[in-house]
């Protein structure tokens, strides 16, 4: 039983507690009052955290990596920390962090579209960790997918803790997603195009002005901390014959073939996974992780994302028998350690694949026409946007995300040519796009193209591990 001075207090303890929340309410209540008006400043709450979320993530990752892989490390390392990184976080996933799995994309799209804009705290935090130190394990998986999701995650926290409506929320996940595009790729301009193109589905959405400045916010907080360092360093491009165009068509057609395998091999193979029992779940990513480390033991450029792999292909400094061979065990370990369920995104494999197999079609066309093509970096650099349009299926922001990495109008004709190709290509022999194609493995049936975006169907899958789980 309370003392009676006790029992006195309690009526003192609420009145303060009550004093305290009537200011916090009316505040909340202003605040959805002039949602509109508040609107374009949390825009720029978001771009700003969302960019010193990238920034951190970066340099984590990096840091990570070269502690785990010091320069003249033992090949040991490249067999062991793949497999235990993948087991220690792939346990972590299925205990704590079950939505953090895979690129965040597709996570993002069944945030907007099947959940109302919810995107949990637990799993951004959990996307950042697991993804990092994944990625730092050597896993060759992307940081710009998984920052798509915590860009989105900090805006739904952010505009559900402030009280906005359903709508306001929903509207806020683009905004956050572009943000992040922006920072993780140093390219603001496509960070708007593809949070649009591909996020939203709409280019004349009416958060445009949102969208815009967030990417702004974003990249200048990246300015600001790592300075303007391109995520490339590429010589200058210049066309020396019009029969280039005619070789870039190829490259096109090649993009698109290795695009379809790749999703198709991808697709299958997590499919295989997801019929496993669920109780498993936790040890899949250590099968991706054991591929990686047999690869990488034998091949050490397959472990990681390999973006300076990516510069020296850029450059011409990687011969054309090394290109090739990592076209296709880059694909094995980036679909394979996708579909066992690390944590990781697809876009800086699709840019990696689509260098090397770019550098090699612009190497072998040099050797045979030397007069008529240009150095074989300027096909690498096509090469990205054609892996990438043909991939992601978002093929304005490829041609627009080259662009602001070059800063070179030249580049645009070829890119547009090899792009449309590979598009084609792709879109007829895999009718699905990749990341609405994860989505209906886990039972979520986003908007696409093909269907109308007001229409969504949400549909329990009996293997499902778990929603958007992609």
């Amino acid at each position: 039983m309370l003392p009676a001075k006790s029992i006195a207090e309690i009526p003192t303890a609420v009145s303060t507690l009550s004093w305290l929340r009537t200011p916090l309410q009316l505040a909340r209540k202003k605040l959805q009052q002039r949602e509109d008006q508040v609107f374009l400043a949390l825009a720029l709450v978001i771009g700003a955290l969302t960019g010193l979320a990238v920034v951190a993530f970066i340099l984590l990752t990096e840091r990570m990596g070269m502690r785990i892989y010091p320069p003249g490390s033992a090949a040991w390392r490249r067999v062991s920390f793949p497999i235990a990184g993948s087991l220690i976080i792939g346990y972590l996933l299925y205990r704590y962090f079950p939505y953090a799995r895979g690129s965040g994309v597709p996570q993002t799209k069944a945030a907007l579209y099947a959940q109302e804009g919810r995107i949990l705290l637990r799993t951004v935090l959990g996307k950042f960790f697991c993804t990092s130190a994944t990625l730092a394990s050597g896993i060759p998986l992307g940081r710009e997918g998984p920052s798509v999701q915590v860009g989105a995650g900090i805006a739904s926290v952010l505009g559900r803790r402030l009280g906005l409506s359903q709508e306001k929320v929903k509207a806020l996940i683009p905004v956050g997603a572009a943000a992040a595009i922006a920072a993780a790729f140093n390219t603001p301009l496509a960070a708007v195009l593809f949070a649009l193109e591909e996020i939203v589905g709409d280019l004349h959405a009416p958060v445009l002005g949102s969208v815009v400045l967030a990417s702004a916010t974003s990249w200048s907080v990246l300015r600001l901390l790592l300075g303007n360092n391109p995520l490339f360093k590429v010589p200058q491009y210049q066309l020396v014959h019009p029969a280039e165009f005619a070789i870039y068509a190829v490259l096109g057609v090649t993009g698109g073939l290795v695009s379809v395998a790749f999703t198709k091999f991808l697709l299958a193979m997590r499919a295989r996974f997801l019929r496993l029992p669920k109780k498993t779940a936790w040890l899949q990513p250590a099968v991706g992780g054991l591929v990686v480390g047999l690869l990488g033991w034998a091949v050490p450029q397959v472990l990681g994302v390999g973006y300076g792999y990516v510069g020296d292909a850029l450059n011409g400094k990687m011969a054309l028998e090394l290109m090739a061979l990592l076209v296709v065990l880059k694909l094995i370990a980036v679909t394979t350690s996708y579909a066992s369920g690390n944590a990781g995104g697809i876009f800086g494999p699709a840019l990696f694949i689509g260098a090397m197999l770019g550098g090699s079609v612009g190497t072998l066309a040099h050797r045979l026409f030397p007069d008529y093509t240009a150095s074989p970096g300027a096909y690498a650099l096509v090469g990205m946007g054609t892996a990438f349009a043909g991939i992601v299926r978002a093929p304005m922001t490829s041609v627009l995300m080259i662009f602001e990495m070059t800063q070179d109008y030249a580049v645009i004709v070829p890119l547009m040519i090899s792009n449309l190709v590979s598009l084609f290509i792709s879109s007829r022999l895999q009718r699905t796009p990749i990341y609405e194609a994860l989505a209906i493995q886990d039972g979520v049936h986003l908007p696409s193209a093909e269907s109308p975006w007001e229409i969504l169907l949400y549909v329990r899958n009996p293997c499902q591990r778990n929603p958007a789980g992609a």
